[in-house]
């Protein structure tokens, strides 16, 4: 549906970007919005999904690159040839504000030429948390990495049923006016298109579709642990013997993942040697929280209730609270990414020392963060936290546990309690 336009994080980054580069690719899920936040800066449009300019694209790849720029060339992976094309036209200078081209997957077979250092991509991601306007953000993630230790102070009202809604409501700009069964209606036509239509347009055939749907629902149950491959796969089938094997579901990663459905976070593997044994496997998590919610079959309901996932994943706590981790997560991939900084997470092995978020700067310097679904920050949920800054020292910026609680502030050991709601850009 139709809308007000939402302001979005990367607009600012577009805003920097496009008076210096002569190209630029977004790319994200569909439905994330990249068609319209891209048409607010084009002065032409090429619309690659329309059959039509499809085919002219295809017999003649050149004629995108014609019009008033900044050109607009929409679901440029449907003619691969177009990426090359645009590269060639950079390589000849062109000049800044040029192409923007937008993409809702990687195509199957990659371009001849990766466009480094030609074409920049730009990641755009489902809403986040301040994106949505659940209150005015307090805390700035740019003011905490620039490892002053700013104040931290605010209030607000947003609680448990708040984020609870927002975890199933999605932040699809285009899902945001539904509610209730339309909304279920349109998560799920949603997850059909991926498994009915982009595994065959990305030139994979699924034979067994449930199979594909009840694999996706593990992983989704498996939201923010990191369980192993092989515990998703034995979660999909019940511990039956005619799992899918390894080579089957290896495929359905790297389509999904070219579809940027899955986003999984890495683990911290920090250069300087000041910490040791730790874990190298990712977090898991799907684009939108509410995809996970859907494909589980949870509403808000479920979750406030205390259910669990099916497939079951072992996994501590709730299932509401790995769901509050993944919503706090996305909104600090869309922060970190306008701060230039990046994400991860930190295990040991054998999971005794654990950080939630690792958000690091280009000059490895880092913030620690915990999520915690509750209001209240106690000495046992900073633990890991006191013992990563007596692990790194200077190179922790800073420290900070994201809740729900009402109050932005500073315990007297320095760390940050910041409700979710409260924190931004």
């Amino acid at each position: 549906m139709k809308g007000t336009y939402i302001p979005r994080v990367v607009d600012r980054e577009l805003d920097e970007l496009l008076p210096q580069l002569p190209a630029i690719a977004l790319e994200g899920p569909r439905g994330v919005g990249k068609t319209e936040t891209a048409r607010r800066r084009a002065k032409t449009v090429h619309q690659l999904d329309d059959p039509a300019q499809g085919a002219i694209a295809e017999a003649d790849p050149a004629r995108v690159l014609t019009g008033t720029p900044p050109l607009l060339i929409d679901e440029w992976q449907r003619v691969p040839a177009v990426w090359d094309a645009v590269r060639r036209e950079v390589d000849r200078g062109s000049p800044p504000s040029r192409f923007l081209l937008t993409g809702s997957a990687s195509p199957a077979s990659a371009p001849t030429h990766s466009g480094a250092g030609r074409i920049v991509s730009v990641r755009m991601r489902p809403l986040s948390l301040s994106e949505r306007g659940l209150d005015e953000p307090a805390v700035s993630l740019r003011d905490l990495l620039a490892g002053n230790h700013p104040d931290v102070s605010g209030r607000t009202s947003v609680g448990l049923d708040a984020y609870v809604d927002e975890i199933v409501r999605s932040g699809l700009p285009g899902l945001r006016s539904y509610r209730g069964r339309a909304l279920r209606a349109q998560l799920g036509g949603y997850l059909n298109r991926i498994i009915d239509t982009d595994f065959e347009e990305q030139g994979l055939s699924v034979r067994r579709p449930e199979t594909l749907r009840r694999w996706m629902a593990a992983y989704a149950a498996a939201t923010a642990t990191t369980a192993s491959l092989e515990t998703i796969r034995d979660a999909a089938t019940g511990g039956r013997q005619d799992k899918p094997s390894r080579s089957a579901t290896q495929p359905w990663r790297d389509v999904l993942e070219r579809l940027w459905i899955l986003d999984p976070v890495p683990a911290w593997l920090p250069t300087p040697n000041y910490l040791n044994r730790l874990a190298q496997l990712p977090k898991h998590h799907l684009a939108d929280p509410a995809l996970a919610a859907a494909i589980l079959g949870v509403d808000a309901a479920a979750l406030l209730r205390g259910a669990e996932a099916s497939p079951r994943i072992p996994r501590s706590g709730l299932l509401l609270g790995r769901m509050f981790e993944s919503i706090v997560t996305l909104s600090l991939r869309v922060y970190a990414q306008a701060a230039e900084a990046r994400l991860s997470h930190l295990r040991s092995h054998g999971g005794d020392q654990e950080v939630d978020l690792i958000v690091e700067r280009s000059d490895q310097r880092i913030i620690g963060i915990e999520v915690k679904l509750g209001r209240t920050v106690d000495d046992d949920d900073v633990r890991h936290l006191l013992w990563l800054r007596e692990r790194i020292g200077e190179d922790l910026l800073d420290a900070v546990v994201i809740n729900t609680g009402p109050e932005a502030y500073r315990r007297r050991d320095g760390i940050a309690v910041v409700p979710a709601a409260l924190l931004g850009p």
